[in-house]
């Protein structure tokens, strides 16, 4: 269980809404666009600057480039450079990319109650415009053009205390050095695991934490061969993921992380089971908790087995979107 700060309700106090239980609409105020980071206070991320005692610094974004075939329909990402001859040694570049084919935050647009056609607070899904969105005039903004977009974490920052669970080692070391699922096949981490991870790791939570999970995609597409790599876009979307169970969503919720992510491409299991709704509704719709998904953790992990340190300050700064549904996360861990 999470410690300090104000209380808030436990997962079976908040309202249920319809066929869905564990509502946190209200929890923040109707109005509220920044849903769990509002977790993240200034005295919040004052102590989790505490993390921070060697000045190490590690990255956990995944080159734009990749995955190039990426999965769940989505364009691969352009990169065109462009040589401005007449100045002699000047070039500007382009990026054309999905902002959710690789390294990425699913922001309050990205995922609603599917069944139901909202979004979080109730919001419908004809309140929003698609297609091409221009704003041409910063001065003269229309709010419900914009509203519950990226934005709103990217100019509140997602800082705070990072906390890795590092299930590949937690799995690899008790069954002899092999991880007991393919991180590309359909399998549910249970949350038994995931705190009898955080238990042998030393961990308390805390309120605010971001929290990460080394699952095993990064270090799968690796070692995989590249006709496997290049099919991925091809194949039908079958991934390693927390499960989607009640104690799942008791578990982080009443932690009360601020954001939750992950190196799979999807957070949860994929897909769900036959009847069972995507977690993503829950975590994104009811409650307004930032997903990461295809986090690099490779290097992290490297990081926290060294030091014996598996908690250090997290920064994330999304693209500053107006009205954007998700994010590359521009992440660091600092030690």
């Amino acid at each position: 269980m999470a410690t300090t700060g104000k209380q808030l309700p436990s997962y079976d106090e908040l309202p249920a809404f319809r066929d869905f239980s564990g509502c946190a609409w209200e929890v923040w105020g109707k109005g509220d666009q920044l849903g769990t980071v509002n977790l993240l206070t200034d005295e919040v991320v004052k102590e989790a600057a505490k993390e921070i005692k060697l000045g190490k610094a590690v990255c956990l974004n995944w080159p734009i480039q990749f995955p190039d075939k990426p999965a769940f329909g989505r364009i691969p990402p352009e990169h065109d450079i462009i040589f401005k001859a007449p100045r002699g040694a000047v070039h500007d570049d382009l990026l054309h990319i999905n902002t959710q084919s690789g390294t990425q935050w699913d922001g309050l647009k990205h995922f609603g109650l599917t069944q139901h056609g909202l979004f979080y607070q109730g919001t419908p899904a004809s309140a929003f415009q698609s297609g091409n969105i221009r704003i041409p005039d910063p001065t003269n903004i229309d709010p419900d053009l914009i509203k519950f977009g990226i934005h709103n974490w990217a100019q509140h920052g997602i800082c705070g205390r990072g906390v890795l669970l590092d299930m590949v080692k937690f799995y690899t070391e008790a069954n002899g050095g092999r991880l007991p699922y393919d991180p590309m096949t359909t399998h549910a981490i249970p949350v038994t695991d995931l705190i009898a991870c955080a238990d042998k790791q030393g961990i308390t939570f805390r309120r605010g934490d971001i929290l990460l999970l080394r699952v095993g995609f990064i270090q799968r597409y690796y070692n995989g061969s590249q006709a496997e790599r290049q099919g991925m876009s091809e194949r039908e979307e079958h991934f390693a993921g927390i499960e989607q169970s009640e104690d799942m969503k008791r578990f982080l919720w009443n932690n009360h992380f601020a954001a939750v992510a992950s190196d799979q491409p999807a957070l949860e299991r994929w897909p769900p089971p036959e009847g069972v709704p995507h977690l993503h509704q829950t975590i994104l719709g009811l409650w307004g908790m930032p997903i990461g998904e295809f986090f690099d953790l490779e290097a992290l992990s490297k990081q926290c087995a060294e030091t014996g340190r598996y908690t250090f300050f997290f920064s994330s700064w999304p693209l500053n979107v107006l009205g954007g549904v998700a994010s590359p996360p521009n992440a660091a861990a600092y030690f």
